[in-house]
């Protein structure tokens, strides 16, 4: 009986997986039909017609062979749906701990996914998955609210822009005349594409340009410090009308969140927190600094900021595809070969540069009312509830909120002491009144639940930001089965580095010790290395060198985005080129970054490369590009303008396209 239910749902998946499997077989699909499980074929869009990413189910596409991008994310998502039927048959067996294991699992491989391709949110094969396994989540904790509702009007905005509706649009449109703009080290030029925006942006949607220029009275001068400590051009402050209007509450349905729409994983590869107590993708300073630094990595990769832009929006292989199919490293000849909302994403924020920059030119205000983004801090207690905390300093507790939009709970994180952020000018009032908060109210490493009827372990260990298997820890005899009335003893996490978080929901509490880790399985002919982690470096980098998926790096050290330098990762790679790979640990990281360049053009790097480079002497050749500056080729490679010239012999700083370079 159990095979047979294997069997059955194996082919449910098969027809939801694989558009027109049931048309393949009339018998099959006729015996799908007297099932009562109802299937769903999902709807797809042409991708000649609107841009979306080759996920084609007509009958041409089933016909032609299928690359090594499309088998990759089709089968991560039929292994993300047998790890999902694991959870059910878990919980029908009544084994809550390897039910919330598979469903953990899940999400994970769902956050590793969006990792490697952030384009794929546009499959409707990974929306259903996606739907499919917040479900279950949602079903195990008990949560009630929609995990994946839309907040923000930027959402309705990006898709009236990407439908491909111009009914709006006006031929020959001019840029307003006498137009000065600010000189900007991104390129700011006018296109068909540009124009189609500004004009969405001035004739379509005057009432949103104007809502984000009200916004940037507020945020802009705290990212414009930010983005010039952090060394990034300051105009790049405008992505974040793009990605969120401006709006730090923004979340997109898969769970892209804050002003500047990080996926989970992304940001904690900039050490943005995220757990059931805190989401620090919310707090506008700390996302503008991880944004910042994001921007200036993808840089460094591609050496263009068109290309560096585009890939905040999408993949790098998503983009390598692109370039691939242009034949040219360039953003805007790629651009027929991109996803529709990257069509749009460059487009977009020279739009609303040129907007902001000239304001009073497309029919706005030279200048809008508002406070500028600035706030005390006062460290209090884990655990302080919120609405005492708001009662101190006198205001509401949803002014409270505004100031820390991170807390998602009705208190602070447990753990250390939190830096609360309070309005300017509140901080001495709300010191003297925060000593009167009475004793009850302040933290506790334990909580005693008593058990309310329709609630579940799962439901709890929610609750508290802790685990199921936490509770069969703490709790002596706990059974699966539990009972009104009856009292719980809930663990609180011990310290903020060890926050019992929804994404970590194994985590055990101060005391236990873990499960010996097993070790990594090996791929076959491949031989392990190993990479001791530099400052700098992030588990994208350390991927792309070894030519391997960052996924693939998570799971053979049990590891998730963050990683510190001395830490020591193993990698597999190819036993025939294992004598290369062993040379990347000791390269410097403009030689790394350098390999990266090659691979994405489509070169095969191989130990050729570097016995050239020493043959040499140390140095490597590098061909000037459209918009190369001595400047930017150095920074690129960390030596210096007199050191490119002297090594090239140039008396100026005039460099032409095509042009070869040599660089130590």
């Amino acid at each position: 009986m159990r095979n047979q239910l294997q069997l059955m749902l194996a082919l449910i998946f098969i027809v939801g997986i694989v558009p027109g499997f049931a048309q393949q077989s009339d018998t099959t699909a006729f015996q799908l039909q007297e099932m009562p499980l109802k299937v769903k074929l999902l709807p797809y869009n042409n991708p000649m017609v609107s841009g979306d990413d080759d996920f084609v189910p007509d009958d041409t596409r089933h016909r032609q062979k299928l690359d090594d991008f499309q088998k990759d994310v089709m089968g991560r998502i039929a292994d993300i749906y047998r790890i999902h039927v694991n959870a059910i048959e878990a919980q029908v067996q009544n084994d809550p701990l390897s039910a919330e294991k598979h469903i953990t699992d899940a999400l994970n491989s769902l956050q590793s996914l969006l990792d490697s391709y952030p384009e794929v949110q546009s499959n409707p094969r990974f929306s259903e998955l996606y739907r499919s396994v917040m479900t279950e989540y949602r079903e195990f904790y008990g949560i009630k609210d929609s995990i994946n509702k839309e907040e923000g009007e930027i959402f309705k905005i990006q898709k009236e822009l990407y439908s491909g509706n111009n009914d709006w649009m006006k031929e020959g449109y001019r840029l307003p005349e006498d137009i000065t703009t600010a000189k900007t080290e991104v390129p700011l030029v006018q296109n068909r594409q540009v124009n189609r925006h500004l004009m969405y942006y001035t004739l379509k949607r005057p009432e949103v340009m104007e809502t984000w220029l009200k916004r940037s009275e507020k945020y802009f001068p705290m990212m414009r410090e930010i983005f010039h400590e952090e060394n990034v051009p300051v105009e790049l402050i405008h992505l974040a009308m793009v990605e969120s209007g401006l709006n730090p509450e923004a979340r997109s349905w898969a769970s892209a969140v804050g002003m500047w729409q990080f996926i989970r994983a992304t940001g904690s590869m900039y050490g943005l927190e995220v757990n059931w107590w805190i989401d620090e993708r919310l707090d506008p300073e700390k996302a503008t600094r991880a944004a910042a630094r994001h921007l200036k990595d993808l840089y460094n990769i591609w050496g263009d900021w068109h290309l560096a832009i585009a890939n905040y929006n999408i993949s790098p292989r998503g983009l390598k595809r692109a370039i691939r199919s242009a034949g040219e490293e360039d953003y805007w000849a790629a651009l027929p070969y991109l996803p529709r909302e990257t069509q749009g994403y460059v487009p977009g924020f020279i739009a609303t540069t040129m907007i902001d920059m000239n304001p009073t030119k497309f029919g706005f205000r030279d200048k809008y009312e508002g406070e500028a983004y600035d706030y005390q801090v006062y460290e209090v207690d884990p655990l302080m509830p919120l609405d005492a905390l708001a009662d101190a300093a006198d205001i509401s507790t949803a002014k409270l909120k505004e100031y820390n939009p991170e807390l998602l709970r009705w208190a602070t994180p447990p753990g250390n002491k939190y830096p609360l952020k309070l309005p300017t000018g509140t901080k001495e009032r709300f010191a003297s009144n925060y000593d009167d908060i009475p004793k009850e109210k302040r933290s506790q490493n334990v909580a005693m639940h008593t058990v309310n009827r329709g609630e579940t372990l799962g439901y709890i260990a929610r609750k508290y930001g802790t685990s199921v298997r936490a509770l069969y820890e703490t709790n002596e005899n706990l059974s699966n089965t539990i009972y009104p009335g009856q009292k719980i003893v809930v663990p609180l996490a011990p310290g903020s580095s060890e926050k019992i978080a929804a994404s970590r929901p194994t985590n055990q509490p101060r005391g236990q010790t873990s499960r010996k880790r097993s070790e990594p399985k090996a791929p076959a002919n491949s031989t392990k290395l190993q990479y001791k982690v530099k400052n700098g470096d992030t588990i994208g980098h350390i991927a792309e060198w070894y030519d391997v998926r960052a996924w693939q790096i998570r799971s053979w050290n049990h590891t998730s985005n963050t990683i510190r330098p001395g830490d020591e990762l193993a990698v597999f790679v190819p036993e025939s080129k294992a004598s290369y790979y062993r040379q990347i640990d000791n390269m410097s990281f403009s030689k790394k970054q350098k390999i990266e360049r090659e691979q994405r053009s489509g070169k095969d790097v191989t130990e050729a490369y570097l016995a050239s480079a020493e043959d040499s002497g140390g140095a490597v050749s590098y061909t000037v590009r459209p918009n190369d500056t001595l400047i930017s080729i150095a920074r690129s490679y960390g030596v210096s303008v007199n050191e490119l010239k002297r090594l090239n012999d140039l008396n100026g700083s005039r460099i032409y396209v095509g042009q070869e370079l040599r660089i130590k």
